[in-house]
């Protein structure tokens, strides 16, 4: 079989071309898709997609906690609603760790698409607040002082409220009210009427605008109580009377009122300056000394500035990953569409 080999035909011969090996030759296609990127943004989004998942389970089990489910009249304002904002900005982030997890993995285009778009709609719509930050910033203000208010008259009613404005009031800002103390009076618990039906709080303020004393281990939850009445001071009511002194044997006094003081002063000079200095510094260490008089707009106002670096640092390059996560989504699209075209 290996050479030539001849059919006998009668009166004809047929010689057979020689026996060729056929050798096949297998080439490796490779792949247009990007392994490195293609399971770098599988696997950003797969912590992104849990995240998502953490926030909305907290949200839906502050909810369960107080039944709002049952109960969804009573939620006032629902937008200020601590428990509802985390499952709102947790859905956001699952769907968004779903679309850039999920088309990743599988090259789907699709998903891919949606999950650049959403990350451009939450770009554009960092931009707008921003821009709008700057033009309409006493609308902003007004309206964080609305939602403050809200959450003053709500204070006893919603425990997450009741939470958030603690930690602002007493961690981030240490401030109390909008524009100072006074503004509790809106809460019905701190009003100072309140004190004709028994509220202990009443012209009170919550233990959160309470200065923290130095080495304190327990905290005094009662800290604030009366801190709005007039003529409160940190050390308690502060009441003096006049020592009684007692006549001689006169049937009247003889001597003026005027000499006798004169000469009680000079006979108790020591006395009087040590209490005229107590008494100036019990003054001085009043409501202000124990309680954060500042209001917590002001307070965020000043924290912004003193923080406007840091916060547009933040800013920047959170934008900076959004656009880095868009374009690496519209590349991966590409390669795929590449591949696609070779398969045709």
């Amino acid at each position: 079989m290996g050479g030539a080999e001849a059919t006998q035909v009668p009166g004809v011969t047929f010689k057979m071309p020689p026996a060729q090996t056929t050798v096949r030759k297998y080439r490796r296609d490779t792949s247009e898709v990007s392994c490195c990127l293609k399971y770098m943004i599988f696997g950003f989004n797969v912590m992104f997609w849990l995240l998502g998942l953490c926030i909305l389970a907290v949200g839906v089990w502050a909810w369960s906690e107080k039944d709002t489910f049952n109960n969804l009249g009573r939620l006032a304002n629902i937008a200020l609603d601590p428990a509802f904002v985390l499952i709102c900005v947790g859905t956001l982030t699952f769907v968004i760790g779903f679309t850039g997890c999920v088309g990743a993995l599988r090259e789907n285009t699709c998903l891919l698409a949606a999950y650049a778009l959403f990350l451009a709609i939450i770009l554009l719509l960092e931009m707008t607040a921003v821009v709008m930050g700057f033009i309409f910033k006493d609308w902003i203000k007004l309206q964080a002082t609305g939602g403050f208010q809200a959450f003053i008259i709500h204070y006893r009613e919603d425990p997450d409220q009741q939470n958030l404005i603690d930690w602002i009031q007493e961690d981030w800002l240490q401030c109390c009210g909008i524009e100072g103390p006074k503004d509790w009076d809106r809460n019905n618990y701190f009003n100072c009427s309140s004190r004709d039906v028994g509220s202990r709080e009443a012209c009170g303020v919550p233990f959160s605008c309470c200065r923290r004393k130095p080495n304190e281990i327990i905290k005094n939850k009662q800290c604030g109580y009366d801190v709005r009445k007039p003529g409160y001071f940190a050390d308690g009511w502060t009441n003096l009377s006049p020592s009684t002194q007692a006549g001689g044997d006169h049937t009247i006094f003889e001597r003026g009122c005027l000499r006798a003081g004169e000469e009680w002063i000079e006979a108790n000079v020591m006395s009087v300056a040590v209490v005229s200095v107590a008494l100036a510094l019990i003054q001085n260490y009043d409501v202000a000394k124990i309680i954060n008089e500042k209001g917590c707009i002001q307070a965020v106002e000043e924290w912004m500035e003193v923080n406007l670096i840091i916060i547009s640092a933040i800013a920047l390059i959170t934008s900076f990953l959004q656009i880095l996560g868009i374009c690496f989504a519209q590349n991966l699209r590409a390669d795929i569409f590449a591949q696609k075209a070779k398969w045709h």
